[in-house]
């Protein structure tokens, strides 16, 4: 994996890479983010697995679980329960 390529994938907005991902995604209109003001937050379906998720960016933050990341690789890892390597792969094979 080059280095160019990780750093793409740092800095990819969550919301278009959780789209990429599959799965289902619904925005919630009612949430009001206390502190910063553009984090969003959708209620996603994935694998037979659902997430409240705050996103923010490239950033994002699992309410259930207590956890979060950021960029892509976190991402993939967190929805599809994937080490690393496995992450990179699902990322490449998707054209992310």
């Amino acid at each position: 994996m080059d280095n160019l390529t990780l750093e793409r994938w740092r800095t990819l907005d969550a919301l278009g890479v959780l789209e990429k991902l599959g799965g289902y995604a619904k925005a919630d209109n009612t949430y009001e983010p206390v502190s910063a003001h553009d984090t969003k937050r959708y209620h996603v379906s994935i694998g037979g697995r659902d997430f409240e998720l705050l996103l923010r960016g490239s950033k994002f933050y699992d309410t259930r679980l207590a956890r979060g990341g950021g960029g892509a690789v976190d991402l993939a890892m967190h929805l599809h329960n994937l080490d690393f390597k496995g992450a990179t792969a699902l990322l490449r094979s998707l054209g992310i």
